[in-house]
C-alpha cells in the first residue's frame, strides 16, 4: 500500500507539471493556475498517508520520521534566513543540500517525502504560500528522490564527484521545471502554449524564454549546490550515516537479532 500511495504522490505532481499540455490551456479570472490547490492537497495528502502507513507497516520507525521532522524545521530555518538575513545571489538555497544528502542516506522514498516536506515547512514559515507551491513540493521531492538512486562508491573523492554534480544538474532542472508552472499560461513571443504549434516551435520558445529569463539565476543555484556539498557533503553524510546505522540495529526485533 505504500509503494502505491508513494506512486500517486508522484503521479500527483507529474500531473500538475504535465496538465496544461495534456489540456487546453486556459485561466482563471485571476490568472493563477486553476489546478494548483488540487495538486498541493494531493501531493500533501498522500506523503502523509505514505509516512502513516510505512509507520504501520514498519517500513520507517518513530525516530526516522522524528529526524525527517528535524531536518525539515532546520531546512525551514535556513529558508527563513535565506530570505531575511542572508539574501543569496540569483537562486541558490541552501534547502538542497540537506534533501540531496538525506536521499543519498536514507533512500529514495525518504527523499522524496523529506523533499517535498521540507518545501512546506520552508513556505509556511516564509509565507511562501502560491500556487507554485506545490510544484515547489514535487521538484524538490525529485531531488531528493533521484539522490536516492545515486551509487555508493567507497572512495570518498568520487563519491563527492557524483553528489557535487548531480547537486550542480538539479540546481539547473530545478528551474527547468519551476518555469513550467506558469510558462504555458503566458503570452507573447516567447510564451504560452498555441494552437497548431509543433512540438519543435513550442520546445524552441521555451529555450529562449528559459536563457533569457533563468537561466543566470540558476546558475547560482547549481553553483552554490556545489559549493556547499564539496564543504559539507563528507561531515554530514557521517552524522546521517551514524544515526541510520544505530536506527537500523535498535529497529531489529528479537528474532532479526
Amino acid at each position: 500500500m505504500g509503494t502505491v500511495l508513494f506512486v500517486l504522490a508522484n503521479l500527483s505532481g507529474l500531473v500538475g507539471f504535465l496538465y496544461p499540455f495534456l489540456l487546453p490551456a486556459a485561466r482563471t479570472a485571476s490568472g493563477a493556475r486553476p489546478d494548483a490547490p488540487f495538486v498541493f492537497f494531493a501531493l500533501t495528502a498522500l506523503c502523509l498517508l505514505v509516512l502513516i502507513v510505512d509507520l504501520t507497516a514498519r517500513e520507517l520507525d518513530a525516530r526516522t520520521v522524528a529526524l525527517m521532522g528535524v531536518l525539515a524545521a532546520v531546512n525551514a530555518a535556513l529558508r527563513l534566513a535565506e530570505t531575511t538575513i542572508l539574501v543569496m545571489p540569483g537562486g541558490f538555497s541552501p534547502v538542497f543540500l540537506l534533501i540531496i544528502l538525506a536521499g543519498y542516506t536514507f533512500g529514495t522514498r525518504f527523499g522524496f517525502l523529506f523533499g517535498a516536506l521540507s518545501l512546506l515547512a520552508s513556505a509556511l514559515a516564509t509565507g511562501g504560500l502560491g500556487p507554485w507551491l506545490p510544484y515547489q513540493m514535487t521538484a524538490a521531492g525529485w531531488v531528493g528522490l533521484g539522490a536516492g538512486l545515486l551509487p555508493h562508491p567507497s572512495r570518498r573523492a568520487v563519491r563527492l564527484a557524483w553528489l557535487v554534480g548531480y547537486g550542480v544538474i538539479w540546481g539547473m532542472l530545478f528551474g527547468v521545471l519551476m518555469n513550467l508552472y506558469f510558462w504555458p499560461f503566458m503570452a507573447g513571443p516567447t510564451g504560452g502554449l498555441e494552437v497548431g504549434l509543433s512540438l519543435a516551435e513550442t520546445v524552441r520558445r521555451y529555450v529562449v524564454f528559459y536563457s533569457v529569463t533563468s537561466l543566470g539565476w540558476d546558475a547560482f543555484r547549481a553553483a552554490g549546490n556545489a559549493a556547499l556539498l564539496a564543504l559539507l557533503a563528507e561531515p554530514l553524510l557521517r552524522i546521517l550515516g551514524r544515526f541510520q546505522r544505530r536506527t537500523v540495529v535498535e529497529w531489529l526485533s528479537p528474532e532479526e537479532g
